[in-house]
């Protein structure tokens, strides 16, 4: 794949003609017939304007800022600054949680304007350490409830897919799923490995389904009668990358938690947002989207998997309103998701994937991986440390590291392993 982008004359006519104005509440970004056609990737370290970045300090300062605008504005929508009013409750702690091996705490966020409901997180720690914990921080599918078989975590109120657990059908949650999804978040494997884990669920952020807005954050920051974000404000994605800060938030004030050592992760969707949270946020130390696909970590110009058309079709919530203006027209977009794994760097950064899960296209990810070498190089880091698609099973442990396995769209034990070995040595941890 060629991972250049050349700037021609229309390009420079857009730019020149004014289309693109900087004011003093941000850029106003061209329409979409009036960004040039380009069938390659945008070259990373190549400006909006076509001025080349060649420093670290023009990255942060200035390119880093501007494909930050351009995902807001174009695909994720724009999300709201942080609250100025975040707090939380511990609301419940048991100490002896599985079989004495960790502390289970219980706590409730609440932040944004009045209506915004708030949002329960898992906490567990292990209780065998001499320090605090690294902790792996992401979004549950189906309720915390699921993740352990604990009576004492409360059901979530908040709308669930009744897919999610057989025999429900109110979209709601019980106490006969308690513990029922603990097989993808690996909590005692994490405590037995010495790391923490924080999950909140997506569903108390945001609902997963088109029309759910009035149900979760979004509806504290709307105007008077608005039902849905309008074209360029914020999708479910940066709703639940939006409420994965606020559980950074959290954690940094947690002293049983590593703050210097946060890994956001997350499956599929939920891992569409891990990337979105890690690229934003610099607070997190790992960033390990797993299967993550089409709208996360797979290439838009692609024609392996699930396309930019189908899963706006699919799941219009997921995105704002600008982005499907390029259903048909994904050669227009100003970036490619080279460009938001971009701004993970200089951190570490894995993608993990399996090899029937070809919806998610794990080559063309793999690409994306490639594409970055520039910008880690720039922070005079080397980026992934191979060109040639690894073979299954064998993690590629670079700065930005890849990993392939025999299966299909799932996430288990097998997915831990890796991210903790991946944790273990980037994390510097004996």
């Amino acid at each position: 794949m060629n991972h250049k982008w050349i700037f021609g004359t229309v390009m420079a006519a857009v730019l020149w003609t004014g289309n693109f104005i900087s004011y003093g509440q941000g850029p106003v970004w061209p329409g979409l017939n009036e960004l040039p056609e380009q069938s390659n990737l945008p070259d990373l370290l190549t400006m909006f304007d076509g001025s080349p970045v060649t420093s670290v300090e023009q990255w942060q300062n200035e390119r880093r800022p501007e494909l930050v605008a351009l995902f807001e504005h174009y695909m994720y929508g724009k999300a709201p600054a942080p609250p100025d009013n975040f707090s939380f409750t511990v609301d419940d702690v048991d100490p002896k949680a599985l079989g004495g091996k960790a502390t289970r705490k219980i706590v409730s966020l609440r932040f944004g304007p009045a209506g915004t409901p708030p949002v329960s997180l898992l906490v567990v720690v292990p209780n065998h350490r001499k320090r605090p914990a690294p902790v792996f921080l992401g979004l549950s599918a189906a309720g915390n409830h699921a993740l352990m078989d604990d009576p004492d975590i409360p059901l979530t109120k908040a709308w669930i897919k009744n897919s999610y657990f057989t025999g429900t059908e109110d979209n709601r949650a019980h106490d006969s799923q308690r513990g029922k999804r603990s097989q993808t978040w690996q909590i005692e494997k994490a405590m037995d490995r010495g790391y923490g884990v924080v999950t909140m669920y997506a569903g108390e952020i945001s609902p997963d389904y088109d029309g759910g807005f009035l149900e979760g954050v979004h509806r504290g920051y709307f105007s008077e009668g608005q039902e849905r974000p309008k074209p360029d404000e914020w999708g479910v994605l940066a709703a639940w990358a939006w409420g994965l800060q606020r559980g950074v938030d959290y954690i940094v004030q947690d002293e049983d938690l590593n703050s210097d050592a946060i890994i956001v992760t997350g499956h599929s969707r939920r891992g569409k947002a891990a990337l979105l949270a890690g690229a934003l946020d610099e607070r997190i130390a790992v960033v390990i989207p797993h299967q993550a696909g089409c709208g996360g970590t797979s290439p838009s110009r692609s024609d392996v998997g699930e396309s930019v058309q189908r899963i706006n079709e699919s799941f219009p919530h997921w995105f704002n309103g600008n982005f499907k203006k390029f259903n048909d027209q994904v050669d227009r977009l100003p970036f490619d998701q080279h460009s938001l794994l971009a701004l993970v760097a200089p951190r570490p950064l894995l993608l993990t994937n399996a090899t029937e899960d070809t919806w998610a296209d794990p080559v063309g990810q793999f690409d994306m991986l490639v594409a970055l070498k520039p910008v880690y190089k720039l922070y005079g880091k080397k980026g992934i440390s191979t060109t040639v698609f690894p073979k299954e099973n064998k993690l590629v442990n670079s700065q930005v590291g890849y990993f392939i396995r025999p299966g299909k769209h799932s996430m288990g034990a097998e997915d831990w392993e890796v991210w903790l070995d991946f944790c273990d040595k980037h994390l510097r941890r004996k």
